[in-house]
């Protein structure tokens, strides 16, 4: 397992998979170890994906300021572990609240990205949010599922504050709830860093129309990638992201959720590939 040293003394932590030409990514959560990720629907047969386990969780240390927790305050981080890594530029993609922070990097690091690809991204960065009614919208599609009349109250309970997280809405958050959607979702809670995960959003972490202007100007391309049945980000919020970089390319893959990778594998790794297989433009000195 290959480590690095965070500017702060932390020792952090990543893992290799697969063969080609490198690939960083970054994991959502927030604050969930990269383990999740597996091989992102085949990916590792096509790019050497590099998974950041960061700080505080997977097999990276926690750090000794538990305020470095915050997302703008992980950018140095990534930008540590492509110079570890020995990229130039580095193709990058993040899932979820992972995309924030790629989102962050990219506007502070613009000519150290040469590809962007944000699954299902969260756009707090930009100062989108996904709202209760988003979640409801799009939970209200999986109405003729068998699951559906036993989770969609406790669901609705749980965004009006009315109630706990409960295990029982776990399939609003796939695209298809079988042995493989129930095997992944078990597994989080052991690799989630719940303290850290509550202080990735902490107040101060976004400026949104500095971040907005920076990523304007972004030459890298970039692919937003959305599940037509997730409600964080619906599609229709995923959009409104894309627009906010320079030609950005906008995916809306049929049938999934918030894990597009486990709900058709082969629809993602054929749009993904598509996309990172395009040749980026030279590096501008």
């Amino acid at each position: 397992m290959p480590t690095f040293t965070a500017a702060d003394g932390t020792r952090l932590a990543y893992h290799l998979r697969g063969e080609g030409e490198t690939l960083a990514v970054l994991p959502g959560g927030p604050m969930r170890a990269s383990a999740y990720l597996g091989d992102l629907g085949g990916l590792t047969a096509h790019r050497r994906l590099a998974l950041l386990d960061l700080r505080g969780t997977g097999d990276s240390a926690t750090p000794a300021d538990a305020a470095t927790y915050r997302c703008d305050r992980m950018v140095e981080d990534v930008e540590a572990w492509r110079a570890h890594l020995g990229l130039r530029r580095m193709d990058l993609l993040a899932h979820s609240a992972g995309a924030a922070l790629a989102m962050l990097y990219a506007a502070r690091y613009p000519r150290r990205t040469r590809r962007l690809v944000l699954v299902t991204p969260n756009p707090s960065a930009l100062g989108l949010r996904t709202t209760p009614q988003d979640r409801l919208a799009a939970a209200a599609l999986r109405q003729d599922e068998p699951w559906f009349a036993g989770a969609f109250p406790a669901f609705r309970a749980w965004l009006a504050g009315d109630g706990g997280f409960d295990d029982a809405f776990l399939p609003f958050f796939h695209g298809r709830w079988d042995d493989t959607a129930r095997a992944h979702a078990e597994a989080e809670v052991a690799q989630t860093n719940d303290e850290a995960g509550a202080r990735y959003f902490a107040d101060g972490a976004f400026t949104p129309d500095a971040t907005r202007a920076a990523l304007a100007t972004l030459s890298a391309p970039v692919l937003v990638h959305a599940g037509e049945v997730d409600g964080g980000p619906r599609p229709d919020l995923a959009r409104r992201a894309a627009q906010v970089f320079p030609g950005a390319e906008f995916a809306v893959q049929p049938g999934a959720g918030h894990y597009p990778w486990l709900d058709d594998p082969q629809w993602f790794l054929g749009r993904t590939l598509a996309f990172l297989d395009k040749p980026a433009d030279p590096v501008q000195p």
